[in-house]
């Protein structure tokens, strides 16, 4: 008999697989994960983060199958509707700014932050952008040629790209860290050839980096200084993950542009970017994409951000993410080097024990078992493990994760793990 995943490799496109294991599921529901013969899975990574709010929520199905019912038209391109109106102005309520601001509505983070890029080259007349180093913005155009993640692959980077390092507490790149960075920021936006700078603030795919107190905010005043705008990518690590609404506000700036994506959509395809309107509506017709602003993914969004405010799910983040970064840190083994990150984003490093070095082998491994013994969780950066479940977790799921997870380690550690097999799934 053909399974799921046979019946995929035979007629899926490669170029959009990024595979562990042959994870096959056919339903959801909270944080867990449904497979064909009935085996349910703990969600750890909630499809890295889109599904925040987890599997069916009720919200987000029911505003959904209302919208699908009635919907007026598939677009927001040459019609409005109440829903991108509403979506647009949900977001300016929710997105601390001043001045007068707009909202790009698209599919996916990967266009929200091309738009914001070209919207910065456009207003300010220049085209370098300063990125960083292992970063990821998006899979398609300029948001591509300045990931350093894309770069890091064999991409060629946007020729006008400029990438800074990222400050990680646990592998500085030297003694000042932030120092370093931030000279180098400076001496590039000083010349008045920035158009704009692009930063996660936690840095995501490069390995869940979580950046020294007070980065955000120096790199910010160096923006304002020198008159660059800064864009900030909260696509994966925004909207009540890091225990507050905004990523940002951990270091109480002000961005002025800011991008959002996966969770926003509840699944769905939506995204967002909000900013100054002098940047966001010229030149106009200079995005299109004939369905985003749709009715059904607006209302979505909608869904999202009502549920996320009323039912706390930023403090529930901080909460039951300070439960589980305590657990994990607990787990007995010399394998985990560092246990990093903010509310329910959370990075545990494996290392060699002998040479601190990074394991990406046991990284691949660890997750593989991780699948066999009911959980799903990934890996970023080669030897990172990415722990960003949905933010209706519970305690007793969190301590439950934490447990395959050490468990997980353990077996890869111990050579249980089938190493031929895990050498199937490529991962990054």
């Amino acid at each position: 008999m053909t399974t799921l995943y046979q019946r995929d490799e035979a007629a899926i496109a490669g170029i959009e697989k990024l595979r562990f294991f042959p994870l096959e599921v056919v339903s959801g529901h909270g944080s867990t994960l449904v497979t064909p013969d009935g085996r349910e899975l703990l969600d750890l990574s909630a499809t890295w983060t889109a599904s925040g709010l987890g599997h069916g929520h009720p919200a987000v199905a029911e505003a959904v199958s209302r919208a699908v019912r009635t919907a007026p038209g598939s677009g927001g391109l040459s019609a409005v509707h109440p829903d991108s109106v509403g979506l647009a102005e949900d977001l300016l309520a929710l997105v601390p700014g001043t001045g007068e601001r707009r909202v790009y509505l698209g599919h996916a983070g990967s266009d929200a932050n091309d738009v914001a890029l070209r919207a910065c080259r456009h207003g300010t007349g220049r085209r370098t952008v300063l990125a960083f180093e292992h970063s990821y913005h998006g899979g398609v155009g300029v948001a591509m040629g300045v990931s350093g993640v894309h770069v890091d692959a064999g991409v060629a980077p946007d020729p006008d790209a400029v990438f800074l390092p990222y400050p990680n507490p646990f592998r500085p790149h030297g003694p000042d860290d932030v120092g370093t960075c931030l000279v180098l920021a400076e001496r590039h936006l000083s010349q008045g050839q920035i158009a704009c700078l692009i930063v996660e603030p936690i840095l995501s795919d490069g390995g869940l980096v979580v950046p020294p107190d007070g980065f955000l905010a120096r790199l910010h005043q160096l923006c304002r200084r020198f008159g660059v705008p800064m864009i900030c990518d909260e696509v994966k690590m925004g909207l009540g993950r890091p225990g507050t609404l905004h990523a940002f506000e951990h270091d109480g700036v002000v961005p002025d542009i800011v991008t959002f994506g996966k969770v926003l959509g509840g699944g769905l395809p939506l995204s967002a970017a909000v900013g100054p309107a002098d940047l966001l509506d010229h030149p106009p017709a200079a995005a299109l994409l004939t369905t985003a602003g749709n009715p059904v993914c607006t209302v979505a969004g909608r869904a999202v951000l009502a549920t996320i405010v009323e039912e706390q799910l930023a403090e529930r983040a901080a909460k039951v993410g300070a439960v589980l970064t305590d657990a994990l840190r607990a787990l007995d083994t010399d394998r985990i080097g560092d246990v990093r990150g903010r509310g329910l984003a959370i990075g545990v490093e494996l290392v060699d024990p002998a040479t601190g070095d990074r394991d990406a082998r046991l990284a691949a491994q660890v997750v593989y078992r991780a699948w066999e013994l009911g959980a799903v969780v990934y890996y970023v950066g080669g030897n990172v493990l990415e722990v960003t479940p949905p933010l209706v977790l519970t305690e007793d799921e969190a301590l439950r994760g934490a447990e395959i997870i050490g468990a997980a380690i353990a077996d890869a550690a111990t050579g249980t793990v089938d190493a031929e097999e895990v050498a199937r799934y490529a991962g990054w």
